[in-house]
């Protein structure tokens, strides 16, 4: 079932889940956490074809094995 689909039953069992799992006090922590973890992966997505153009992008594990091949 996509999520585009999900009406607000669906929305409002899924948040009373939460509630029980994490308590009402961790909520305003937890959105907190996601709104800065898609802060940062929309940044991520800006930056990355800079990067790709300019070929720094292959500076990570697989650029230590090709120099010792």
């Amino acid at each position: 079932m996509p999520l585009a689909f999900t009406g607000p039953t669906e929305l409002w069992i899924v948040l009373a889940i939460v509630v029980v799992i994490f308590g009402a006090r961790k909520l305003p922590e937890l959105a907190r956490a996601m709104g800065s973890s898609i802060t940062q992966f929309k940044q991520g997505l800006k930056e990355e074809p800079s990067q790709l153009e300019d070929g720094s992008a292959d500076n990570g594990a697989d650029g230590a094995n090709k120099e010792e091949a």
